[in-house]
This record gives structure tokens, C-alpha cells and sequence, in this order.
């Protein structure tokens, strides 16, 4: 009898949930656990950062709100040495929180008090986009040359942008939307597309976090709201990738 070999393990994911409220994160870390994630909890931010080296994560849910060293800073250290998932937690619906989070390179975010099966659910729509790949679903063939916008030259297989020679230091989700912008040059996409083609179309929340995210990328470029050189906004519609004139 020929022994058929068993088909691998799937890979175990990894999270870690960082909030100093305990009953918090020990809700958050049970419903990660029943999703099939290995799962660590840590409740303050100097803790996390060794944590977060120690693991190396697939997805981190991070509190803003952290005593001595806050979510900020965790973020910003972390996008040192990782580009795991991020959605960060905020107790202020204050805009300059999602954007000061999301300029060091959290994913998403969400407002306390929330609903632990929408955070599974943003956090499931995120891992339909593995690390290492682009998320432009039939944008491109399998074997996608670099695309060059002027002086912008994207090269999606090994997700890199540079600018007149220059790496351009875009989170993942950054490039994720410079690659869905990219990928129809010339063509005003609205916010529901640029979100279908980066988060997916079963994700649901705010359109506007492409806004913040388009923000980030148009400033890296070294873009701006009245000097449109690559992302132009088209009013009433979303925003256009132009040809870097």
C-alpha cells in the first residue's frame, strides 16, 4: 500500500491584543482564540513592544489609550520591525486620533464601545490580504512588470515605490491603495472601490479611512490638497491617479 503523505498543517496565526483594561482584552482575546488565532495579551505599552518583537504577530489590537507608553508610540516602534495587521482602539470618536494613528501605520481603527464580532469581522477582511501580496484582485497578470507614473515607478511584486529614484516609505496599507489607484490610471475611483479593492467588498465601516489613508500617501509623495502632482481628488466622485505632470 502506497502511503499518501498528510497535507501540511495550516500556518497558526498569531495576535496580540494590547489595552489595560483586563476584562477588555481578555473578551477581545477569547473571541481571537475561538478564530483559531494563538493569542497574547499584554497591558501596558513598554510590555508590548518586547511582546510584539517576541511573537511576531500577524495582527496586533492596540489601544491608544495606553498609560506611560501609549498606542502611538507602540505603533510607530513596532512598524520598525513589522508590517502585522494593526486596528487600533480609540475611547474618543476625535478625528485627530484616527489620524494621528493611522499616519504611523495602524490598518484601521474602531471606537469604544464596539461590537467584538465587527472587530473579528475588520480583522478577517484584513488577512484576505496576505502579507506579501497585492490586493488588487485581477488588476494585474501573475508576472506584473513595474508600473511608472512619470517619475513614480510601483513595483507590485516586490512592493516597493520609488519617486525619481527614491524609496518612498509607504505602510502596507499606503501601498495598497497607491497599487488600487495604479491599477487604473486615469480612472476616478470612488471610496466604495478603492475599500473593495483593498479591504475587500464584504468590509464595512467608514469609507472616509481611504480619505486619511490617501492623505498619508499624497504627503510621502510629496502631494498636497492644492498641489494635486499624482492622487487628484475628482469632487463628487473619490480620486484619480494622474500621470506625475
Amino acid at each position: 500500500m502506497v502511503s499518501v503523505p498528510a497535507p501540511p498543517a495550516a500556518p497558526v496565526r498569531r495576535a496580540v491584543v494590547v489595552d489595560d483594561e483586563v476584562p477588555l482584552a481578555r473578551l477581545v482575546a477569547g473571541y481571537l482564540e475561538r478564530e483559531g488565532f494563538e493569542t497574547r495579551e499584554v497591558h501596558d505599552g513598554a510590555a508590548a513592544v518586547d511582546v510584539l518583537r517576541e511573537v511576531d504577530p500577524d495582527v496586533v489590537v492596540l489601544d491608544l489609550g495606553l498609560p506611560g507608553l501609549g498606542g502611538i508610540e507602540v505603533c510607530r516602534r513596532l512598524r520598525t520591525f513589522s508590517d502585522c495587521y494593526v486596528v487600533m482602539l480609540t475611547a474618543r470618536a476625535d478625528e485627530i486620533d484616527t489620524v494621528v494613528g493611522l499616519s504611523v501605520g495602524a490598518d484601521d481603527y474602531l471606537t469604544k464601545p464596539f461590537r467584538p464580532r465587527e472587530l473579528m469581522a475588520r480583522i478577517q477582511a484584513m488577512l484576505r490580504r496576505p502579507r506579501g501580496t497585492h490586493p488588487v484582485q485581477g488588476a494585474f497578470p501573475a508576472a506584473v512588470p513595474a508600473i511608472e507614473i512619470g517619475p513614480l515607478r510601483i513595483d507590485v511584486a516586490a512592493r516597493e515605490a520609488d519617486l525619481d529614484g527614491a524609496l518612498v516609505p509607504l505602510t502596507r496599507t499606503e501601498f495598497d491603495v497607491l497599487v488600487a489607484l495604479a491599477a487604473r490610471p486615469g480612472v476616478a475611483l470612488s471610496r466604495r472601490a478603492i475599500v473593495e479593492a483593498v479591504w475587500g467588498a464584504d468590509w464595512f465601516g467608514d469609507d472616509h479611512l481611504v480619505d486619511v489613508h490617501v492623505l498619508h500617501v499624497r504627503r510621502k509623495l510629496g502631494d498636497s490638497a492644492t498641489a494635486q502632482r499624482f492622487v487628484r481628488t475628482v469632487r463628487g466622485v473619490g480620486y484619480r491617479i494622474g500621470d506625475g505632470s
